[in-house]
């Protein structure tokens, strides 16, 4: 008999009645039924009842021993008495009868339980992040990352795509967050980066000649946490196309998201996500920025919710309602959010959402009632019943749908519309959680212009191909011209962003010229791809899909830290293992750097361990 098992935790059937078999895992739960001692013995795999009586020679050890101990038993397989059965368990059928059992390791008293679905404070779960990881539903988010990188990897090998692994220590790049910074101790004074993203590396090659890239990619960017962005470090599916249009792009990833969001679809875990979703169809949506600015109120749309923002400035020019009168003479815009089927939706409903918006640091939000057809509210009441109506047409209302409205400059206005899509959405219940809706949002602009510095800039990529190329460039206003970038969206989660390269160095020269750059330094900071492009480049093109942002929606998780083995906390702070923290003054002087901050007396420096 092997040392430590025959089976694992879900390996036992009602074929397997009568053998003598050997567990080893942690004690999960123990429930004492008065001389009778159930155990849950728990292993990666599943778990398997345990029962010790009074004719069992190790009850006395199994009732002291803690749970979360990991115990090795002997003991005779027996179906579970008619009614006990447990179809919840791939083991609910049997039971083993402990004969014998050795303690592997003794757990003392539990900061945090495993068992059960109880939240718990995010500096314990992070600081025990080993318990955390036992416990089912992070275990199981954890597995079907594994599953969803091993089913992509073989999904763009099969799009003939290749893998190649990119440096980690290198030079900064322009990725528009804060750089890692590793000293060299070689080199006094000087520093690699790392990678916020392999974008030069990939680039570089397509140069080299090499057609379909793709990676599993490591990414670090100092910046802070968000719900769907860890800090420190992420995971992205980076791909690189050589000879390719914008549409082939699409083509050949579109096929990967979807394949592998149908795949998973029907995966249960258990944090809500729910069986049987739908994936949108092939080919997914393609959304121009403005478009979607307008009628979603940002670049992010979520499809899943019906509602479309429509601009309703020309219905109050002129209008009785002076407010909004005087903001579109103003050269401001009026934008309107249905609220579908509100009729029996008290004022307060209403009145919750334009205090929500002024909690929002907004003005407010207004908004028009409607029942039966008969219009309530200042706004209606000032505007009158004619402009109601042809509102109502406008926006094709039913006679029980109200009316938010944003008002003022055109960006705040579309983003306070935007979040009330939202919000609106929400609250009335429309958004689809079955459903996980794609979509291209295209035709970005390539500059835009600087309040602050009072110059032209450029606004999503610099390194991206103008449409036009250089002859936009030479003729068009600069804030009239587009891109060929676009982002992936998914269920109002960007996936990534990605372009067409310009791949022509005197394009990218013109290009940061109008953005008031010169030659010399387009040569100086982007000298290994500026000098690379000069002896041949093909046209290329390429993404990278956040891979910890599609684990998170397949999981059906609110934050990504349920789907990442060791995350951060909010301040960037690896509680478990104490980074960062100050390094030794004799690792300082191996760098030749001086700290200006002392460490605490009560904080240890770095101790490095022997790798193994």
């Amino acid at each position: 008999m092997h040392a430590y098992r025959t089976h694992n935790c879900a390996g036992l059937t009602a074929a397997n009645v009568g053998e003598t078999v050997r567990l080893s895992g942690w004690v999960h739960r123990k429930r004492d039924h008065g001389g009778v001692l159930f155990i849950d013995l728990r292993d990666h795999y599943g778990i398997t009842q345990v029962v010790a009586d009074a004719d069992s020679p190790v009850l006395p050890v199994l009732e002291s021993v803690r749970t979360e101990s990991v115990v090795t038993i002997d003991g005779v397989v027996k179906a579970r008495a008619d009614g006990t059965a447990n179809a919840n368990l791939a083991t609910g059928e049997i039971e083993v009868f402990a004969r014998s059992v050795t303690i592997q390791s003794a757990a003392q008293e539990l900061p945090m339980p495993v068992a059960g679905d109880a939240e718990y404070p995010e500096d314990i779960r992070l600081r025990y992040r080993f318990l955390d990881l036992r416990r089912e539903r992070l275990h199981a988010n954890i597995m079907l990352r594994s599953q969803v990188i091993a089913s992509i990897r073989n999904r763009m090998i099969g799009q003939g795509f290749t893998e190649f692994q990119t440096p980690i220590l290198t030079a900064s790049s322009p990725e528009g967050a804060r750089d890692y910074l590793v000293p060299s101790r070689v080199h006094p004074g000087k520093f690699y980066a790392l990678p916020q993203a392999p974008q030069m590396f990939k680039q570089l090659l397509m140069v080299a000649g090499f057609d379909r890239y793709f990676q599993i990619a490591p990414c670090f960017r100092d910046e802070d946490a968000r719900a769907d962005r860890s800090p420190g470090e992420f995971y992205q599916l980076d791909f690189e196309m050589s000879f390719v249009t914008q549409e082939d792009v699409f083509q050949a990833i579109e096929p990967v998201l979807h394949g592998l969001f149908t795949e998973f679809a029907d995966w249960q875990g258990h944090s809500g996500a729910k069986g049987g979703r739908q994936v949108s169809a092939l080919p997914f949506a393609r959304i121009p920025y403005r478009e979607s600015m307008l009628k979603y109120g940002n670049d992010k749309p979520d499809l899943r919710n019906p509602i479309l923002i429509s601009d309703v400035s020309d219905h109050f020019t002129g209008s009785g309602f002076g407010r909004f009168a005087s903001i579109v003479e103003a050269g401001d815009v009026v934008r309107a959010i249905p609220a579908p089927n509100t009729a029996d939706k008290s004022r307060k409903f209403f009145d919750d959402m334009n205090g929500w918006a002024q909690s929002e640091g907004f003005a407010g939000l207004g908004y028009a009632t409607r029942k039966g057809g008969e219009w309530g509210g200042p706004i209606a009441k000032n505007h009158g019943e004619e402009g109601m109506a042809k509102l109502a047409e406008t926006l094709g209302l039913g006679p029980d749908d109200g009316i938010f409205f944003a008002a003022g400059k055109e960006a705040q206005a579309a983003k306070l519309a935007g979040l009330a899509r939202t919000r609106v959405g929400e609250s009335l219940g429309l958004i689809d959680q079955n459903r996980f809706e794609f979509c291209w949002i295209v035709d970005f602009p390539m500059f835009e212009y600087d309040e602050d510095n009072k110059k032209v800039d450029f606004s999503h990529n610099p390194f991206s191909m103008p449409q036009g190329e250089m002859e936009a460039l030479e003729t068009m206003n600069p804030l009239d011209i587009l891109a060929y970038q676009y982002d992936i969206v998914c269920n109002g989660i960007e996936l990534s962003s990605g372009a067409i390269r310009n791949h022509r160095p005197e394009i990218m020269y013109k290009a940061f010229e109008i953005a008031g750059y010169t030659q010399a330094d387009v040569d100086t900071n982007f000298a290994g791809m500026i000098n690379a492009f000069k002896f041949g480049a093909p046209p290329h093109g390429g993404s990278a899909p956040g891979i910890d942002r599609m684990v998170m929606l397949l999981a059906g998780e609110p934050n990504i830290r349920e789907v990442v083995l060791f995350p951060m906390n909010q301040k960037a702070e690896d509680l478990m293992m104490g980074a960062p923290n100050f390094a030794t003054p004799k690792q300082l002087r191996e760098l030749n750097l001086r700290s200006t901050a002392e460490p605490r007396k009560d904080t240890a420096a770095i101790v490095s361990p022997t790798a193994g």
